[in-house]
Order: structure tokens, then sequence, then C-alpha cells
């Protein structure tokens, strides 16, 4: 093998050659027009948002699909900087990505030149790593380091890039990804695998919770073995609805906000709990529906890719690092022989089952009741209950998105795309967008609020510009839901701050080069989402919908009723009410 000459703009893009990269978001700036100058001969398409937060979205839910990190650029300082939520978010979610950051040229660093920022400081608390190329002859070394260490740490990776270097020189290697970087990280411990297989094979009640490791291994059909043998019920972590198939008798629905009663119910009857890719986070666990279903006495397995991981919230009898997949196919292979020809208990899979009856029938109740024009619940049940089967389902954040946590199901992975636990509002539609590039062959919605489609609408251009046929439902109830909720339950009805008035999204959508539609009547929801997935074209329904009917606070966790000492303020205490 030989080194070859190049410039430095020749040797990132064909590191994303190598690495399979066949797209890159972001809006075009002076800074990287060598390189984006290459991207066409190298069969890489460059996609335009209208805003960079958008791009870093939009590459998120694509990676969480293929499995392929995701890669944005901008513009130096605020192309740049216009991604740090976004790429918060994705770092929050564990999410691989490479953030291609232009910068100031060198010789004009420190003098506060033009769009100069120092994009490293900036990043680092908000990525797994940042690597700033220190001379043009490392830039090929620092790009396969960026995907290496965004593999390894599952996670986004600012490579950073002097503007004047992308015309410098570079003699290097292009290697292929495995000759830098190693993906499979194995099963974890064996003796650990055959303590938790001893575990699991004398508990009375084991619940398996099984999360984004497993849907980014593919791993459910495993699980699903390892719950036959046990006759364990599986819930899902938060807002990963995707991660075990709903047809299976088993199945116990998510936990977290607006999650499955049926699945807390029965983990809080555990006496063994096992984990299974997933840090089985602290919100992702807090007490739902005033149930206190995370067992205190359950002795807790725990598998997880990264080592921080294990115990991080939870104390764990047994924790082991390893392959979501691999770990599971593993310990399968224990159990069989522990468990011997165990019988399933029918018994308890009668339980499973009618405790999953009764919270079904419970939010199929509260969608049925009437609503001004419409109940929020029953245009979610109505959507969820159209939609073709394999449909691609992005849930933004706010009080009817997190709804949709408890009536969104799913038969097959990589399924359910949610803003995760970094929570920004504006998440669901891009995301919509980087997942139909993903999967073509799929169709995708997105569900959002109109405080948060206010953040996102202007990407609707770029679905029409780039051919992506999204369809968008919005519900449109004049106001910021969930911090409405905590104004009425926390501050007796005083609002501040939560009303929005907005234009007819449809009729804006129309405007932009999209279909769009209106809908007022429940009995209209399911035409109107076939019609609109069906017309093949970037798609936005305004669903009408009651204001008054709204989940329980979000953040009831986080909240307190207000004491005021001045007198000023006397008569807002929660005691003069």
């Amino acid at each position: 093998m030989k080194k070859q000459k190049m410039t430095v703009s020749e040797a990132i893009c064909e590191t994303l050659v190598k690495e399979g990269i066949d797209h890159v978001s972001g809006i075009v700036g002076s800074a990287f027009m060598d390189l984006l100058d290459l991207f066409p001969k190298a069969g890489i398409r460059f996609i335009p948002v209208r805003h960079e937060q958008s791009a870093a979205h939009m590459e998120d839910a694509c990676a969480r699909i293929t499995g392929k990190a995701g890669v944005v650029i901008g513009q130096n300082g605020p192309g740049i900087t216009n991604m740090v939520t976004s790429v918060a978010a994705a770092n929050m979610g564990h999410t691989p990505m490479v953030v291609i950051s232009p910068s100031a040229g060198t010789k004009s660093v420190g003098w506060d030149g033009f769009q100069e920022c120092d994009q490293v400081a900036v990043f680092k608390a908000v990525t797994k790593a940042t690597i700033r190329i220190p001379h043009p002859a490392r830039a090929a070394d620092c790009a396969r380091t960026a995907f290496r260490m965004a593999y390894s740490l599952r996670g986004p990776v600012l490579l950073d890039v002097p503007r004047d270097y992308f015309y410098g020189e570079v003699e290097d290697y292009i290697l292929e990804p495995h000759q830098y970087r190693v993906d499979d990280r194995g099963c974890g411990s064996l003796d650990l695998l055959k303590k938790a297989a001893k575990l699991l094979s004398k508990a009375k009640k084991p619940v398996i919770i099984s999360g984004r490791g497993v849907v980014d291994t593919n791993a459910q059909d495993v699980v699903a073995k390892i719950a036959e043998l046990l006759t364990a019920p599986v819930a899902m972590t938060y807002l990963h609805n995707d991660a075990f198939p709903r047809k299976h008798e088993l199945w116990c629905g998510p936990i977290g906000y607006m999650g499955s009663k049926a699945a807390m119910k029965l983990l809080s009857e555990s006496d063994v709990v096992l984990a299974i890719g997933t840090r089985l986070s602290v919100f992702g666990t807090l007490p739902q529906y005033d149930i206190d279903y995370f067992p205190e006495t359950a002795k807790i397995i725990q598998i997880d890719i990264n080592p921080n991981n294990i115990a991080r919230t939870h104390p764990v009898e047994v924790g082991i690092i390893g392959d979501a997949k691999e770990a599971s196919k593993e310990l399968y292979k224990i159990l069989k022989e522990e468990c011997g020809k165990k019988k399933p208990d029918l018994e308890r899979i009668k339980h499973i089952k009618e405790e999953v009856a009764l919270f079904e029938k419970e939010i199929y109740d509260l969608a049925m009741m009437p609503g001004k024009p419409m109940n929020p619940r029953r245009v979610l049940y109505e959507i969820s209950k159209a939609i073709p089967e394999g449909t691609i389902v992005c849930t933004d954040i706010g009080n009817v998105a997190s709804t949709a946590n408890s009536y969104f199901t799913f038969n097959e992975g990589k399924k359910h795309i949610a803003a995760l636990t970094f929570g920004n509002t504006g998440f669901s539609y891009p995301a919509a967008l980087g997942a139909k590039i993903a999967r073509p062959d799929c169709p995708v919605i997105n569900i959002v609020g109109d405080g948060a489609w206010g953040m996102s609408l202007h990407e609707v251009s770029t679905a029409v510009q780039e051919n992506i046929p999204v369809v968008s439902c919005v519900f449109h109830n004049t106001e910021w839901g969930a911090e409405k909720k905590n104004q009425i339950d926390f501050y007796n009805n005083r609002f501040v701050g939560v009303d929005i008035e907005a234009p007819n999204f449809a009729s804006v959508a129309k405007a932009m080069g999209a279909e769009g539609y209106f809908v007022d009547k429940p009995e209209d929801v399911a035409q109107t989402v076939l019609k609109a997935i069906s017309s093949g074209k970037p798609a936005v329904i305004q669903f009408e919908v009651d204001g008054t009917l709204l989940a329980p606070p979000f953040r009831k966790d986080a909240l307190s009723l207000p004491v005021r000492h001045l007198d000023k303020y006397k008569e807002l205490d929660y005691h003069n009410w």
C-alpha cells in the first residue's frame, strides 16, 4: 500500500466515500467550497436545509435507521453554531455523527475576524470528542479518527478544519474502515452472563426492559426468545416503542412519561429485571401516573455497550459490558442449558394480557371523550390505526407529541424516531426528512404541536425542493400545551407566554409547494392521513384539537407549588388561593 498525494479536501472527501457516506446535510458556505466542489464527482449528495439546526436532526434520524454515521457541515461561525442544539440532541441520543466544522483561517485567528468563533470550545460540552486538524498533513488521519470515535463513543464528533487548510496538501493512505476501526464489541464476560442466567432461571417474576441497543443491533428476535424461555413480559425504554414487537404476546408497552401502565405495573411486581441495551436513564424511570414503578428490591441485570452506563442510575446485581445482540445471543444459549425444557407459564401470560388489555381500554376510552373540535387523543388513536404497517413515526416534544407514546406501537425496529432526553422542540420534522432519506420505501410521518411546528415549518421548502415526501401531522391548539398544563396545575391558571397565534398551516404548506389539508372532524382523520401518504408529495395536515384536554405535567418531578415572601407577590402564594 502506497501513500497518495492529495489536498485536504480530497482526503476528507475520500474518507467519506470509504465510510459509505452518500449524502451530507447543511447550508452552503464559502469556507468549504473546495470540499463541496468534489461531492458530485464523489457520488455524495449535498442536501441544503433552511436552517443548520435541521441538518443535524436529519442526520440523527438517518443514522438511527441506517446505522451509518450522519455527516453535517456549515459555514464557519454562525453556520456551525446554529447546529449546537441538534448536535446536543444527538449527543444525548447516542447517535454517531461527524460534524465537519470549517473554522476561521489560521492567519486571522484571534483578530475577531468575520465569522470567527472558537467552535472547538463551543462544542466540547455537546459532543463525545472534538478534533482540530493541527496541520494539513494530518487531515486524513483526523478524519478517520473522527469516524472511529463517533462509532466507538456512540455520538457526535466535531472535526474542526481551519478554512485555509482545505487547500493544503497531504501524503497519506486512503484506508478502508476496517483498517482503522473495529465495530464488533462482543458479548461481554461469559462468567457474568452465567451469573445472570442463574439469577433469571430462579426468578419468579422476571421482567425484561428492551432499549435502544436492541433497536440498533436488530436484536428483537433474540430478546423474544429469552422472554419466551422465561415467560417474562417485555417493556420498552422511554421513547423506544420499536424495541419489541407489539404482536408478541409478552409485549407490555413502554415505560416513562405517557407510557404503558401495564408495563409499569408488571415491572413493579418483578423480582429480577433484565435491562438490555439501556442506560436506564433517570428521566425514563421516574414515577408516572403517581406509580413509583421501578422496583427497589428487584435484582437488576444490566447489559450496555458503554461501561459508563452500568449502574449509573440504579444499583445492579450483574453488569455486563457488551453488544446488546451478541450478549443476548450468548445469554440465551446459557439460559437454555440452565432452564432445560421449561414450559411457558400460562397464568403469567394471561396476567400480562389482562394488564395490557386494561391499559389499552383506558387509553381508548380517553380518546373517545368528546373534544371541541377534536380530542387530541382521538386524533392520535385514529392516526395510529390508519398508517400502513412499517410506517416510520417521528415524534416531537410537547404535551400532544408526548401523549403519542401511549398510542403508537411497532412490529419492527427503527420505526420510532423520537426526540429523546435532550427534549428540544422542533426535532420531529427534520428527523422525518432524514428518516425518509434513509428509507424512501417506507411511509414517514411526524407528530408535532403547533409550537414546535413553528420551529421547523421552514423545512417544508427543503422537502419540496429535494422531493422528500413526508407527511407532517400538526396538532393545532394555539398553545404550548405542556407549559400551559404546568400553569394550570401549579400556578392557578395564570397564563404567561403559553398562547400562540398562527396562520392556517395547511394554506402555508400549499404556498410553499406542498400538499395541505385541514381536518376538524375525527371521522376525517384516517382518510386524510392515507390520502396524504398516497400523494407521494410533501404534505402538512393541520388537526384542530381541543387545547383544554391535556396530559399530566411533563416535568411534575421538577415543579413545586409557588411560595412568595415579598408582600408585592403574596396573592400569588399557593397558600392564598
